[in-house]
């Protein structure tokens, strides 16, 4: 196949007409042409690389891999670098492996890491461990091009015998290793990149970004449905950041001049993509955000091409002759409307249908535990008020705060307080142990009933957030029920959506899916919760790895310490 374009060159960062050959997949010649009146292009529009995600978690879209491509070559995406620790939580090897055959079914370009911290921490139960031999299985795959995200970073800096032989089978097979260290800094920092760990999408600030861009790590910058870091990151310019941390930021223009985004952002991310926001729009959004938040076109158009693909060692991420034939086509670099998607030359989305169909994943029911009563949900205490610690959660954060709260104990059993904002919440362990454990939590803003989950980073056990025990009992159950799932419960109403594989994702598409996410959410809302994504930030509660408190099926957890503490102060 040959034709005529305009092409965006992300070597060059020039735009020119040229002729393309396409055979067997891969771009063949890539020659530029002069126009005249008897040679036109053939194509309208701009054609541009495909765009790469290269860090996302596809389980958190609640798709399978199949559907998720069906709805991102919508939006331009033709590649993604995808972690299956979600899955690999639930069912170890077995769901990493059934992920990477279902991605094998549909024409899209899935590229996997292996899961390095399956459980994230000895602080929960999960459904499965992968050590160093089974790492080391994974690494040996194709499919597989990266370590995944370490998210152990104590492990990393003390040394941790298991997690340092995971770290170096990752070098001895020649695969980039990913992090994850939130707020690490000093000379932890510098221990945790001694073992050759190369990026983190966890940077929420820039003095945080800039002292890890100076020792030597790729930022990733996340733009994802419950954390959004591109605005604390992008916006430097604004005066009450710039002044805060302009003696960090002069240090950093000293070394590499005015131009300060091109050297210190390198991959724009996801992360984490609910349903009803990737039927909007992946990447392309990404783009245009920051583009309003000051970044040049063309740079984050390499964040999401040429430096993933290069980082990664992908066969694709520019219009070059020897890569993959992965292009969109574009009106203009600014609108970023895409035309048409094609993937290794055939076209996959022709501006308005996508033109391959998608196979399900088989699965079986992986919630091991039984049905809950009201009083497995209490907390008891000998007193009228105690005070307790509480999680503060954060919209579109990650990180949360700790508190304490004032609440009044009516016959033994210590009461929530919806005036202050302080709900209960609790973790329900789902393979087999059935135990309960309870805490408290602010930001949420419910007024009545509850929401439950088993969508739950990272060992996905049940998580529920309510105004009363009953009401958490019956949310829990219908998830029970659901073999896996979402739900929220009312005196008003009942709703859940069924994700019965592994409990984390449904065979359905994303536009059914976002619709039922669509509905949980209103509801939400109307019980009084305002959080733009409430089910995706309360899975995060149970992320320990994430400072300062979070919460598992084994107790209430000081992340800054590493540590369980008391649900009770006094």
């Amino acid at each position: 196949m040959s034709f005529t374009a305009y092409i965006l060159d992300v070597i060059t960062d020039t735009i020119y007409p040229a002729r393309i050959t396409i055979e067997n997949g891969l771009f063949k010649e890539v020659t530029p042409i002069t126009l005249d009146e008897n040679y036109l292009v053939d194509v309208e529009g701009l054609v541009i690389p495909g765009f790469i995600d290269s860090h996302i978690h596809i389980e958190s879209s609640m798709i399978t891999p199949a559907q998720f491509a069906r709805i991102a070559v919508r939006h331009g995406t033709t590649a993604v670098v995808c972690d299956p620790h979600e899955i690999a939580n639930v069912l170890g090897i077995e769901g990493v492996e059934a992920m990477i055959e279902n991605a094998k079914q549909v024409p899209f370009n899935f590229y996997f890491t292996a899961p390095s911290c399956v459980p994230a921490t000895s602080f929960e139960t999960s459904g499965a461990t992968l050590d160093s031999s089974d790492i080391e299985y994974l690494l040996k795959k194709d499919e597989i091009v990266a370590l995944g995200e370490m998210m152990n970073f104590p492990g990393v800096i003390n040394d941790d015998e298991e997690v340092v032989r995971k770290l170096e089978l990752a070098k001895k097979y020649g695969k980039p290793i990913d992090g994850h260290a939130p707020l690490l800094s000093g000379e932890d920092l510098d221990k945790y990149l001694e073992h050759g760990i190369s990026t983190d999408h966890e940077c929420s600030n820039i003095v945080e970004a800039i002292e890890k861009k100076l020792k030597g790590m790729k930022i990733m910058v996340r733009d994802g449905s419950s954390a959004m870091n591109m605005e604390g990151l992008f916006d430097i310019y604004k005066d009450d950041i710039f002044h805060q941390y302009e003696e960090e930021f002069n240090v950093f223009k000293n070394i590499f001049g005015n131009r300060i985004y091109s050297p210190l952002f390198d991959f724009i991310v996801s992360d984490d993509k609910h349903p009803n926001d990737l039927i909007k729009g992946h990447l392309n959004l990404s783009i245009k955000k920051a583009v309003d938040l000051g970044i040049d076109v063309l740079k984050a158009i390499h964040m999401v091409t040429i430096n993933p693909a290069q980082h990664y060692n992908l066969n694709c991420g520019a219009i070059m002759e020897g890569l993959k034939a992965d292009y969109i086509v574009v009106d203009s670099i600014y609108k970023g409307k895409v035309l048409k998607t094609y993937i290794g030359g055939e076209c996959v989305f022709d501006g308005e249908n996508v033109l391959f169909d998608v196979p399900e994943i088989e699965s079986e029911n992986t919630i091991n535990a039984s049905k809950k009563t009201a009083s497995d949900f209490d907390i008891h205490y000998d007193g009228d008020e105690c005070t307790v610690n509480v999680i503060e959660s954060l919209d579109g954060e990650l990180l949360t705060n700790k508190i304490t709260a004032k609440l009044q104990v009516k016959e033994g059993i210590v009461q929530p307080d919806i005036y202050q904002d302080v709900l209960k919440i609790a973790v329900v362990e789902r393979y087999g142990g059935n135990t309960v454990v309870n805490a408290f939590i602010k930001g949420f803003e419910l007024k009545k009933g509850a929401i439950a989950s088993s969508v739950a980073h990272d060992s996905h056990n049940i998580i529920v957030i309510g105004c009363d025990s009953e009401s958490m009992a019956q949310a829990v159950n219908q998830v029970i029920d659901d073999a896996g799932g979402i739900s929220i419960v009312s005196s008003d109403f009942n709703y859940s959506l069924p994700l019965p594989i592994a409990g984390l994702m449904s065979n359905e598409d994303a536009y059914e899916v976002a619709d039922n996410v669509a509905i949980l959410r209103k509801m939400a809302r109307t019980l009084g919760c305002q959080l733009e994504a409430p089910f995706m930030t309360m899975a995060f509660m149970a992320l320990l790895v994430i400072p300062s408190i979070k919460i598992s099926d084994k107790g209430l957890f000081d992340g800054d310490n590493f540590e369980f503490m008391d649900v009770i102060v006094d």
